[in-house]
């Protein structure tokens, strides 16, 4: 649906529409209408390439994550439970003296401490990775396009959601043709 007419965009057949797919001939031409379709002002489409382009995170505009500062702070907080919770039960929970060493022994924690934070880290990689990248996901509109499957071999695309406040088929369209693409069409839902 359009944000700004409010009007659900369908195809002939009544297929209500996920968005626009644009095919583009190489890595410049994918890296050069990325930044036309940033300019623009998209806010929801995205380049699908058979490997990484350098630099397409800034034609596309996108801002760094946050996601390395939730992973230190929470590896970072794994270790420091850890650490609390051996101190804790080395000299409250379960305080026994051995071999004559002080109850809040900290070499001793060490592996410990290192091996919960590590984990702690690991976890908040994986599950944030998947929560930012919308995963899993199970069935994408995209995959339903024959031309789209050789994105992983040679071909470069540019989808645009028909979610996005910018979205016309018309004029969405025409910005993509300007841009140089070979081939453009509707993706149904």
């Amino acid at each position: 649906m359009g944000a700004h007419s409010g009007k659900a965009y369908a195809t002939e057949c009544g297929e209500p529409i996920h968005g626009i797919l644009a095919e583009f001939a190489t890595p410049a031409a994918v890296v050069h209408a990325a930044e036309t379709v940033r300019d623009a002002g998209y806010a929801r489409w995205d380049v699908h390439s058979p490997f990484p382009i350098h630099d397409m995170e800034s034609s596309m505009g996108m801002a760094r994550t946050k996601l390395p500062l939730a992973i230190g702070i929470v590896g970072l907080s794994g270790a420091g439970m850890g650490f609390l919770l051996q101190a804790w039960v080395s000299t409250q929970g379960y305080a026994t003296m051995v071999q004559g060493k002080p109850f809040l022994a900290w070499q001793a924690f060490v592996p410990v401490t290192f091996e919960l934070g590590i984990l702690s880290a690991a976890f908040t990689a994986l599950l944030g990775m998947l929560m930012l990248n919308g995963l899993p996901r199970w069935h994408h509109p995209l995959l339903k396009k024959e031309r789209f499957l050789s994105v992983s071999d040679d071909r470069f695309f540019i989808s645009v959601e028909a979610s996005d406040p910018m979205f016309d088929p018309d004029k969405t369209r025409a910005l993509l043709e300007k841009a140089g693409a070979k081939s453009i069409e509707l993706v149904e839902e």
